[in-house]
């Protein structure tokens, strides 16, 4: 249940866009698909992939730099085996950010050369789903968790952040109620913007100033990343990529693994004291909304949208490789590139001029999966 400050707060926001955002209340669309889907992630056996990312960078103009993602992770979720390379580059070696420690590699190609690079990267994974009967003691200390409590460029944790969480959880006592109030707020007042490049760029402070509640996974799922850790709950993205369609009938939540560039997708996790690190993803629960079928379902309690929005608080599909969980990464050797708001995709510069990372087709790479 809402507090009465959380529901002017969603009515406002409502309003100041124009009534395009999400509201429970809204009338249900009626659907040929009407009926539920089952959508339940469950732990169970460990999954291999195999992800293989190719460059051939197009028109080089000069020496030029790649750098590839390396999954880093390993926890009860995801086991990462083993990276490897190939290539033409004059040197390859891995950079690892200081703060969050993301893996990547990175190569250097000398001018005159058409740079080539293959990527291979082993994983296992497995779905993932909070048992809220089990109390589990917290393995983790004030110190262990300081890194994400922390504001980071696109994600600032005053001002408007602050106050907009403090509305939103008004009068919950504990840690899961927060973080429930907080999903749900995600999921009842932004929705996702198929226009929108890439995974979107996580500028919260933006999004709540001007009431424009909409984009992508680094979007929402960052939104719903500071709203926690503005109110003292440690909370995570983790950014990576589908590598498997789902085995649920959800076509919107799972890869296709011949041509996964463009598949690529930020999860999120919060720290609740009972149960450690747990899955979290409002941000899948608004691309069922928007795209899972031909009409926009504006109704969050949807037959279609129910079960995930259930199943998202608490746990996830393993139909997903995760990357790191690094903001403001420097890239190293960069001439034009500098930082990044996050590592997901492919960066690459020739003569010191940068790539668009999220126009695979001339950049270019190719990135594909299969099961082990």
């Amino acid at each position: 249940m809402q507090d009465t400050k959380t529901t002017i707060l969603r009515r406002s926001l409502l309003k100041a866009a124009g009534g395009a955002l999400l509201a429970g209340a809204l009338p249900r669309t009626v659907l040929a698909q009407d009926q539920a889907r089952p959508f339940a992630p469950h732990p169970g056996d460990w999954k291999g992939y195999e992800v293989v990312t190719k460059v051939n960078l197009q028109n080089p103009t000069g020496a030029s730099t790649v750098w590839v993602p390396l999954p880093s992770i390993d926890t009860e979720w995801q086991r990462t085996l083993s990276n490897n390379w190939s290539g033409n580059a004059k040197s390859m070696k891995v950079a690892t950010d200081a703060r969050y420690g993301a893996k990547y590699l990175v190569a250097q190609f000398d001018a005159g050369v058409v740079p080539a690079l293959e990527v291979v990267s082993r994983i296992q994974t497995r779905d993932r789903a909070e048992d809220w009967k089990r109390a589990a003691p917290a393995d983790l200390t004030k110190e262990d968790l300081a890194l994400w409590l922390r504001p980071t460029d696109l994600m600032p944790l005053d001002g408007i952040v602050l106050k907009t969480a403090n509305q939103i959880v008004a009068g919950a006592r504990t840690d899961e109620d927060k973080a429930q109030r907080i999903y749900d707020w995600i999921v009842l007042n932004t929705f996702r913007e198929p226009k929108v490049k890439g995974c979107g760029i996580g500028d919260i402070k933006t999004m709540l100033e001007t009431a424009n509640l909409s984009g992508k996974c680094a979007d929402l799922n960052g939104l719903f990343v500071g709203l926690c850790r503005a109110v003292g709950l440690p909370a995570r993205d983790v950014y990576g990529i589908r590598v498997a369609p789902s085995a649920f009938p959800y076509k919107e939540l799972g890869g296709k693994p011949a041509a996964l560039q463009g598949a690529q997708h930020c999860r999120a996790e919060v720290y609740l004291k009972r149960h450690g690190w747990v899955a979290m993803d409002p941000a899948d629960v608004a691309k069922v909304m928007r795209q899972e079928t031909s009409e926009w379902i504006k109704d969050a309690d949807h037959p279609i949208v129910l079960p995930v929005r259930k199943a998202l608080f608490g746990g996830w599909e393993g139909n997903w490789m995760g990357y790191n969980f690094a903001h403001d990464v420097r890239l190293q050797d960069s001439r034009a590139i500098k930082q990044v708001g996050f590592l997901m995709y492919p960066q690459a510069e020739s003569n010191g001029e940068p790539y668009d990372a999220l126009n695979p087709d001339a950049f270019k790479y190719v990135i594909t999966s299969r099961a082990l």
